[in-house]
């Protein structure tokens, strides 16, 4: 797949057959979305393009909601494409000025003009120019002068999109895991650095990697443990994977300020500070808990490690 972080970037392809939005999570309403994608580009033979925004639409026209918080970030989302076989991906700054195009000249500077687009599928709400004034009707009367082919994504898919994407966060917000997973369609991820810590769970017998989440808006599951399997993306032990216990929470037992997210990986020694891992969530364990002592929480840790051993 070919990433492009502009649309002034991308070189006009010949009948690109392409479907706008943000595909946060990249879960299954999504995917069905994409499948219809990639047939009609198998019939027409062409290529498919998927033209997303970032940042994410909401943060640029209400930037005082802080509130936003997205199941996947970019890279996550790139990833995902990727496996499902799309062949472009842009991603545009979305700006005010971009927001601010007239209906007629996104269609035709954009999505022809640049893209070269041949076929557009597009959810019946869909909407795009000043004021959000343009939308499914537009690009159906520009679409013969403008030489492509309009397909509507019928409104019980694009209903089901939204309710998924809600469905997801709520879960996720519950520790519920497995029901995110359900809606997603693969365990939900969360990657980042590994910083360093002050040790304690080294100091009990059970070293944790820090996670470090540069993407403020990226949403983190409900406080607790977790069973987890970790992927190395970067480093020496690049593309391998380990089981292990994921902790979020402010570590109430050492009255703890800051929420981290930790990771105990199974059976490892070696040093990873600086390198990148991605967490993928397989099932939630217990609460987040004060004990009376480092000495309880070893060995609850204990009794957590034999459950998350247990789960594939």
């Amino acid at each position: 797949m070919k990433i492009y972080t502009h649309i002034d970037e991308f070189k006009q392809i010949k009948n690109a057959v392409l479907t706008i939005g943000t595909f946060d999570g990249v879960h299954v309403g999504h995917q069905k979305i994409i499948s219809r994608l990639k047939e009609v580009a198998l019939q027409k033979g062409g290529e498919t393009v998927i033209l997303t925004f970032f940042p994410h639409p909401r943060m640029i026209l209400h930037p005082d909601d802080l509130n936003i918080k997205l199941i996947s970030t970019m890279n996550e989302k790139a990833e995902r494409l990727e496996n499902l076989g799309i062949d472009h991906l842009i991603i545009t700054p979305f700006t005010r000025d971009f927001s601010n195009l007239n209906p007629q000249e996104y269609i035709k500077d954009v999505l022809v003009e640049k893209i070269g687009t041949t076929h557009i599928i597009i959810g019946y709400d869909h909407r795009f120019g000043k004021d959000r004034s343009g939308g499914l009707k537009e690009l159906q009367n520009h679409a013969s002068e403008l030489g492509y082919d309009v397909e509507e994504i019928p409104e019980q898919d694009i209903d089901d999109v939204a309710i998924s994407s809600t469905k997801i966060r709520n879960a996720l917000l519950n520790g519920d895991v497995n029901t995110a997973e359900s809606f997603l369609g693969y365990p939900f991820q969360l990657s980042g650095k590994v910083i360093k810590g002050d040790q304690i769970g080294r100091k009990i017998g059970f070293p944790t990697a820090n996670l470090f989440i540069e993407e403020s808006y990226k949403l983190i599951p409900s406080d607790g443990i977790y069973a987890v399997s970790v992927d190395f993306k970067s480093g020496q032990l690049k593309d391998k994977s380990a089981k292990g216990m994921a902790y979020i929470g402010h570590r109430p037992t050492i009255n703890g300020m800051s929420r981290n997210i930790e990771v105990h990986i199974f059976d490892f020694a070696d040093d990873i500070y600086g390198e990148t891992i991605r967490l993928n969530f397989l099932k939630y364990l217990r609460d987040d808990q004060k004990f009376n002592s480092l000495d309880e929480l070893k060995e609850q840790l204990g009794r957590d490690e034999v459950k998350a051993r247990m789960i594939s």
